[in-house]
């Protein structure tokens, strides 16, 4: 497949996120407009917006167990692109006929172009598109499931939990950003690096937190206690992930999740949820990240192993914690 130019969109991360110190840094967000009833806010509204997501990728994938879990599925569309990234960036997935039913397009990067000629960033999922407009309005992973637990919470199914307690807020941002910056973006500092020195400082930054959590989820049945929040969402995507890809791919090969006692039964519950395991394809993650680019595999051999059917054996939670509950 040859190259197209989309405007001034990046299609690789090489272009704007590696330092001369050989150090990934992640690109900033930039469609960042909140949602609610503001001035200069985006309206909450049923059937107003499409999100774009792969199931390779945590950040989208968080988006999608949200929505399962509050029911959202029928209020904002859902758009999927395919989970080994092009050199033309994400492209819609053949299941939708390699074209976005709804926005018309092959690849995400064109309308990232159509909404800012200017932006030379990457077209990144999650994507959240204003229909009307056919312009990107949203690609704030950091914040966008707060959005759907909060301002989103009038199209809320009936019984939908409690992700975000408000008594809990603080203490959930600040889990976050620990989480963000040494488990879900830290296995990719660790898997980017063009240096040994910033591989080594992130592999121990992964594995020194994942010690931490092994700890902590020895004495609590989640992040937060008896219910799942939010901060149990975005653990999870990366747990899900890592023994598939992350342990290879990005050479962080000193545990599988499947050694540690407490953080794999915790994985293997919220597995046996069914909004986190319709969420998680581990086929599309090997391919995704063992086949694409990130994989640096030039000959395209994809692994048979490992067994991901140990994903649906029993987990001691219950018989340590009693039957699961939710925060309503």
């Amino acid at each position: 497949m040859s190259n197209i130019q989309f405007g001034k969109v990046s299609t690789s991360e090489d272009v704007n996120e590696i330092g001369k110190n050989g150090a990934f840094v992640r690109q900033q967000n930039r469609f960042t407009t909140p949602f609610g009833d503001g001035e200069g806010e985006l309206p909450v509204e049923a059937g107003r917006y499409r999100l774009i997501w792969t199931p390779l990728c945590p950040w989208a994938t968080r988006q999608v167990i949200a929505f399962k879990l509050l029911g959202l599925t029928d209020v904002i569309s859902i758009g999927t692109v395919a989970p080994v990234r092009t050199e033309n960036g994400w492209e819609f997935s053949l299941d939708e006929g390699g074209v976005d039913p709804v926005l018309g397009i092959r690849f995400l990067p064109e309308i990232y172009a159509a909404t800012d000629p200017e932006y030379t960033g990457r077209a990144t999922v999650p994507t959240i598109v204003d229909v009307k407009t056919k312009k990107v309005v949203n690609n704030d992973y950091h914040r966008l499931t707060n959005y759907w637990e909060t301002v989103w919470k009038p199209f809320h199914k009936k019984g939908a939990p409690d992700l975000y307690p408000e008594n809990l807020r603080s203490e959930i941002d600040a889990l976050n950003e620990v989480i963000f910056h040494e488990i879900n973006n830290g296995v990719y500092k660790a898997g980017f690096a063009k240096t040994q020195e910033s591989y080594e400082e992130n592999f121990h930054l992964v594995f020194n937190r994942l010690d931490r959590l092994e700890e902590h989820l020895s004495k609590n049945r989640f992040l937060f206690g008896d219910y799942i929040t939010d901060s149990d969402i975005r653990l999870y995507v990366t747990l899900a992930r890592f023994d598939t890809a992350y342990y290879f791919a990005f050479r962080l090969n000193q545990k599988r999740i499947r050694d540690y006692d407490n953080l794999w039964n915790y994985a293997k519950e919220l597995y046996s949820i069914p909004a986190f395991k319709e969420a998680t394809d581990f086929d599309a993650i090997k391919r995704g990240y063992i086949l694409g680019d990130h994989g640096h595999n030039p000959y395209g051999i994809l692994p048979i192993g490992p067994d991901n059917s140990v994903w649906n054996e029993p987990n001691n939670r219950s018989e340590k914690f009693g039957p699961i509950k939710f925060n309503y």
